[in-house]
């Protein structure tokens, strides 16, 4: 469901919004998925493991065994730093919790896609930041458009 590094951007993404266990980490996650999926406590906890390693939340005992994850300022840093990451593994996530209920795209919509990704792969102006910078503003417009629904002039 998440590309590398997308299921600890959510993680991080939701302990700013407040404090949470694991538990409810994976129920909100399945929640904004509408259901479809939920992530598993085997690559939940060893994600919060990471982003408590490498200083981004602080755990703290609660009710027994639970921990409390929190975000610190450099979690909080982190996701400043990253707010188009996140408001695009966002996106993802609901499209694809559409798709899952069942709202696939038009065989036209797929090959489209592919042409995309073959061109994407065959780049041939090279990738500085700026040309990636371009790119990705070009391709995160396009789908908002296409989530929208708002059509071109």
């Amino acid at each position: 469901m998440f590309a590398s590094g997308d299921l600890r951007l959510v993680l991080l993404a939701l302990v700013a919004e407040r404090p949470r266990h694991g538990y409810e980490l994976i129920k909100d996650i399945e929640e904004l998925f509408g259901g479809a999926y939920a992530p598993s406590p085997g690559s939940v906890y060893p994600s919060l493991t990471f982003l408590e390693e490498i200083g981004q939340v602080t755990a703290a005992a609660s009710e027994g065994s639970k921990k409390l994850y929190t975000i610190t300022e450099e979690g909080l840093a982190y996701l400043a730093e990253n707010k188009n990451l996140v408001d695009a593994v966002r996106t993802r996530m609901g499209m694809v919790a559409r798709s899952m209920a069942g709202q696939r795209a038009p065989e036209a919509i797929a090959h489209a896609m592919d042409t995309l990704r073959t061109a994407l792969h065959l780049h041939s102006h090279g990738w500085d930041a700026e040309e990636a910078e371009r790119v990705r503003k070009i391709l995160e417009q396009a789908a908002l458009d296409i989530e929208s629904g708002k059509k071109q002039d």
